[in-house]
């Protein structure tokens, strides 16, 4: 990770961590670093955003930026990341900039580059954006005259994908009640109308952003408000995204989350039946349960793990040819129908996964157990002081023998934000809670961890 790029993008709070001025200069960059791929110097770059109050902001300077170095910057104004994704390899651009920050709250925002190919862009270009943005580069020349850049309406690349979308789904949803939880966010746009013009009885909430309530108590990450209004309305399944939509956590008939580790469960084990899973395989990061593992093995189906982050699942994916891939958290990729995690399509994919097999979601999801789990976000003042101390090292070591193969513990640094999070699996809460307390005391004791 570099000095601003994390995981996922620059991330931090509007205006505190993430400016105007940094936007103004990543777009500064991006215009002037694939203009000169082109022979005229001109770049062609689309951007989306979320709908946080910041974003509205960094798009003027993003666009700024990319059009005063001769950049045009199509806008396709308030979308959601897969919708850049597709866009930008619809329409051959340079690039693609999406203005989110996920999952988090209203006023922390962030800019994700997206490259040609609509994958997360090459670490060596966010290096040189860094060096651009701290003055280590040199100055980058001004357009002038005709050379300046045009911003320019797009939002018919986002009804595009919206036909898209719609297009993927070879079976009719009728009669099926679907409840879809839009976080208040980029998926409010989109969701709704790809349900209804697939037939469903779409029951839509938080879906009506006014800058400050993205993933406000909704979402996927607070899967509860779903949960109730599934079980309320006796809706046959729900689904809830994040504030970019690029994650699907689901909702069965009987209000039972659905994370993504049992959503790959139950697609992974459909395409295996009807052989579209390349090598009978899954990608999953080294957060996907237990549980998950062993039901894979059942099955007859391998798995792999990456470290944490969609990009390193999609980059496994794309060296072997994988089929499917994802995160506990709900980003789950179907390759054959996109480069990123894309929530409203993973949707449509456990859609057509039940209504072939003629079984409700709670039924297919019941076959994998999985393990009580407890993840445990630990403040810390230096990640890498925790991660090479011997003491917690010790404890670590301890803990996994203990475990034995009927549970485990990883132990990693956050990539954006200051904590180290203890996660253990094992056959109960109590045992779950006994061995992320030791480890998390033991940090404590070694004077690691503040507040």
């Amino acid at each position: 990770m570099g000095k601003y790029f994390g995981t996922d993008g620059f991330r931090g709070e509007a205006n505190v961590t993430l400016n105007v001025q940094h936007a103004f200069q990543v777009g500064r960059f991006l215009g002037w670093y694939y203009g000169q791929q082109h022979e005229d110097g001109k770049a062609k770059i689309v951007i989306g955003k979320d709908t946080r109050r910041s974003s509205y902001m960094f798009e003027d300077a993003l666009s700024a930026g990319l059009v005063a170095s001769g950049a045009d910057a199509y806008l396709l104004h308030v979308t959601t990341t897969p919708s850049v994704a597709f866009c930008v390899r619809l329409d051959d651009f340079d690039c693609g900039i999406m203005i989110s920050a996920s999952h988090n709250p209203y006023y922390d925002n962030g800019i994700k580059i997206i490259s040609g190919t609509g994958q997360k862009i090459d670490a060596s270009i966010e290096e040189k954006i860094e060096a651009y943005i701290d003055g280590r580069s040199g100055e980058i020349p001004l357009a002038t005259r005709d050379r300046i850049g045009r911003t320019q309406d797009y939002v018919a690349g986002r009804n595009r994908y919206i036909g898209y979308l719609i297009s993927l789904a070879t079976r009719s949803f009728k009669n099926y009640r679907i409840g879809i939880d839009c976080s208040n966010g980029s998926s409010s746009s989109i969701a709704k109308s790809v349900f209804d013009a697939l037939g469903a009885k779409t029951y839509v909430i938080n879906n009506h952003p006014d800058g400050t309530n993205i993933n406000a108590d909704c979402g996927s990450t607070h899967i509860h408000a779903l949960q109730e209004f599934v079980k309320e309305n006796s809706l046959d399944i729900g689904f809830a995204y994040d504030g970019d939509a690029d994650r699907c956590i689901a909702v069965d008939e009987a209000g039972r989350e659905v994370n993504g580790d049992l959503i790959m469960y139950v697609c992974g084990k459909y395409m295996k039946e009807h052989g579209q899973l390349k090598d009978n395989t899954v990608v999953t990061t080294v957060m996907s349960n237990i549980g998950l593992y062993k039901a894979l093995e059942r099955e007859g189906m391998r798995y792999e793990q990456t470290q944490v982050g969609d990009k390193y699942v999609y980059e496994n994916m794309s060296a072997n040819g994988y089929s499917l891939g994802g995160e506990q958290s709900g980003h789950i990729i179907f390759s054959k129908h996109a480069t990123t995690g894309d929530g409203i399509l993973t949707s449509l994919m456990v859609m057509e996964t039940m209504i072939a097999s003629k079984r409700t979601l709670g039924d297919l999801q019941a076959e994998c157990r999985i393990y009580p789990q407890l993840l445990k976000n630990v403040r810390v003042a230096d990640k890498k002081a925790v991660m090479e101390n011997e003491k917690v090292k010790a404890a670590v070591e301890k803990a996994k023998e203990e475990l034995g193969s009927d549970g485990r513990i990883l132990v990693r640094p956050s990539g954006t934000e200051p904590v180290v999070r203890v996660m253990v699996e094992a056959e109960s809460d109590d045992l779950c809670a006994k061995y992320v307390y030791d480890v998390a005391a033991v940090m404590r004791s070694e004077g690691l961890v503040i507040g």
